[in-house]
């Protein structure tokens, strides 16, 4: 009978045998899995340090700003009064400013009513903005404001209703209930929104119920300052629309805000308090000499991160003889390498004092890391303190005033460019042939059909008889044809002046999406003249080059051409003559240029990281390819020792007993005497 069990035949212990000689096959799978632990650690590593450059990318994109490195700081005397907030084009010095008055809105509310929910009327209230002359008793359209109709429904015909149905029209007034204690409190308030004498309110009524009287359904929310109260003036003044007035180093200023923008160039002003009559307070403008040294320190506590986190995984410790993850290994040095080599270049296309990192006391130290020297920074902030920003943003800076640089792309190589304009943005047009009737008839000539920009849409007109003058038709069409929905929604504007008694009207939009067109018709022929044209001429966009080649216009703007070195460039040409306007001198500052290089290192496509973690993983798959194979193999090999060795303990077992029966055999054999 054939054993069956390894061994039992001949004590043979194959188990043994066969497991011993199977661990000295099996050392591929051991080195096989080292070399897996391997490529996983250099993943691992890879994605620290992706983190880490992308962490990188971010700083250097926050300090790539210009407004980084041209901080101003301000203080103020008496900061009861005001206080001040410098932009980008502020510059250092000292001036006098005394407050004189603040700036108000206009309050204006209602009659009382019994209770909030009292019905009041529909229709449409028409909120129109401007100056109101006490002396001469007039109102002076403000054409920078368009008029804001509400429509007041069944569903809000209540005094709570207008509330809150002049809320929910997102315009230029407010609106809120007062109850003042009385029997009839309940006062509806509207407030503008915007302080200033040109933002007084005027606030027209087209009552759904035509028997109503003036002092009757939403007819008593009329408010026209130059008529008589309780016959289109029937709401009640509160509080008057104010300019601020202030003076700074004696010069007498009036704006129609308290926050002003415009009266010292490149300053905030916010107004809080009147000064004492003739008592100016001191507005101290300074360099922020602090923030522009933290930048810089921020610039080089990045790098350092960075660059340790490189140095961690790369390098070799002579001490305990122990490599790093990534030692030898390429990609990771090209990336710390090529970060070294931008750092050590200087700025090209550069102007200014400033060119290299070490002209502001930036420089690298033994083991590659920056060392920041204070003394020689502040002396850079304070000799060339203009230049600063050029050293770590991108920035376009022309010679032309007229000539705003405006943004670039990647593919802008830095130098100088020239700039050369053919032919000037112009805007889309229509002009009057006749000097404007000024008299408007509703229902005759007051409504208007245009199409301004593309967009279509018809306005109409308050009826007046006459205007007082074209200026003021002129502010009245402006406002109604900006505050038009269809219009405004587009971001449509137009302006339109007056110039001896013609109207002018002009799109706001540059170039060859700029047009103006009215329907013909009797308010056409009113205003323009019968012979006028109905649409405005071609507008073109601007035409130049930049950099001796064909640029690409677009309204205002001029781009630089591709292929070129100014590819992606773009200015904006504001105005001025044809011709050759200067040069535009575009440079890419350190911080600028190391976020675009961390960004082309993170490239999840393309970048060092992502291909070098792609070939690790590729590396692993085949791993493990080849350890499926290798497993195979390895069954195939210890089936054949179990069953050689079977064969052996069979045959050794057959032998033993081949050995018993001789043995035996031998013994019941005759002794020889």
């Amino acid at each position: 009978m054939a054993i069956s069990s390894p061994g039992i035949g001949s004590g043979l212990d194959v188990n043994g045998i066969v497991s011993k000689l199977m661990a000295l096959e099996q050392r591929p799978l051991t080195a096989l899995a080292r070399e897996e632990a391997s490529y996983q650690a250099k993943i691992s590593a890879y994605g620290s340090l992706n983190s880490s450059l992308a962490q990188f990318q971010s700083s250097m994109q926050t300090l790539a700003s210009p407004a980084k490195f041209q901080a101003l700081t301000t203080t103020v005397a008496d900061s009861s009064i005001l206080s001040a907030s410098p932009g980008a084009s502020a510059v250092p010095g000292t001036y006098a400013v005394e407050v004189q008055t603040l700036a108000q809105q206009q309050k204006v509310n209602s009659a009382g009513f019994a209770n909030t929910t009292d019905v009041v009327g529909t229709g449409t209230i028409t909120i129109q903005y401007g100056t109101y002359n006490s002396g001469a008793n007039t109102f002076t359209l403000n054409s920078a404001k368009s008029a804001q109709p509400v429509t007041i429904d069944a569903a809000h015909n209540t005094l709570a209703g207008i509330r809150d149905a002049i809320n929910a029209a997102s315009i230029a007034v407010s609106a809120t209930i007062v109850n003042d204690g009385s029997a009839s409190g309940n006062r509806l308030v509207l407030t503008s929104k915007d302080s200033g004498a040109a933002n007084s309110l005027k606030i027209t009524v087209a009552d759904a119920d035509l028997t109503n009287t003036d002092m009757a359904g939403l007819s008593q929310l009329a408010y026209d300052p130059t008529l008589v109260a309780g016959s289109g003036k029937n709401l009640t003044q509160s509080l008057a629309a104010q300019d601020a007035t202030l003076k700074v180093d004696g010069l007498a200023i009036t704006k129609p805000s308290n926050t002003i923008t415009d009266a010292i160039a490149g300053l905030t002003l916010n107004l809080t308090k009147a000064s004492a009559t003739g008592v100016p307070t001191t507005l101290t403008v300074a360099r922020d000499t602090s923030s522009v040294q933290a930048a810089i320190g921020a610039f080089v506590n990045a790098y350092n991160s960075v660059n340790k986190t490189i140095a961690d995984l790369t390098t070799y410790n002579l001490q305990t003889k122990q490599a790093a993850v990534l030692t030898g290994d390429g990609s990771a040095i090209r990336i710390q390498s090529g970060i070294r080599a931008m750092l050590g270049r200087s700025i090209t296309a550069l102007t200014g004092n400033l060119q290299t990192l070490s002209d502001i006391g930036v420089s690298f130290q033994k083991d590659g890391s920056l060392t920041l020297d204070t003394v020689k920074l502040q002396t850079a902030i304070n000799n060339n303190f203009g230049d600063m920003a050029k050293l770590f943003a991108a920035m376009g800076t022309p010679s032309d005033s007229q000539v705003a640089y405006s943004s670039a792309t990647a593919n802008t190589q830095p130098g100088a460019y020239g700039v050369s304009v053919t032919q000037l943005a112009t805007q889309g047009t229509l002009a009057g042939a006749l000097a404007a009737g000024l008299t408007l008839t509703a229902g005759t000539n007051d409504v208007l059909a245009l199409t301004i920009d593309g967009v279509a849409a018809s306005v109409t007109l308050a009826s007046t008889a006459p205007y007082a003058s074209a200026a003021a038709l002129a502010a009245e069409v402006q406002s109604k044809i900006n505050g038009a929905t269809a219009f405004s929604s587009a971001g449509i504007s137009v302006s339109v002046t007056a110039a001896a008694g013609i109207l002018t009207i002009a799109s706001n939009r540059y170039g060859s999406a700029s047009s103006v067109a009215i329907a013909a018709g009797a308010a056409h022929d009113n205003l323009l003249g019968a012979s006028a044209a109905l649409a405005s001429a071609a507008a073109f966009d601007v035409a130049g080059s930049i950099n001796g080649a064909i640029a690409t216009g677009s309204g205002q703007f001029l781009t630089g051409a591709i292929a070129n070195a100014a590819e992606g460039l773009k200015v904006q040409i504001t105005g001025g003559a044809t011709g050759a306007r200067g040069t535009v001198a575009y440079s890419q500052g350190y911080a600028s240029q190391l976020a675009k290089l961390a960004g082309q290192y993170l490239d999840t496509t393309n970048g060092a990281i992502a291909s070098r973690t792609t070939g690790l993983n590729a590396s692993i798959k085949n791993i493990s390819s080849r350890r499926d194979a290798l497993n195979l193999r390895l069954a195939d090999i210890e089936k054949r020792y179990r069953a050689q060795f079977t064969a052996l303990d069979v045959m050794m077992s057959s032998m033993s007993q081949t050995s018993t029966f001789l043995t035996q055999q031998l013994a019941n054999l005759p002794k020889i005497r």
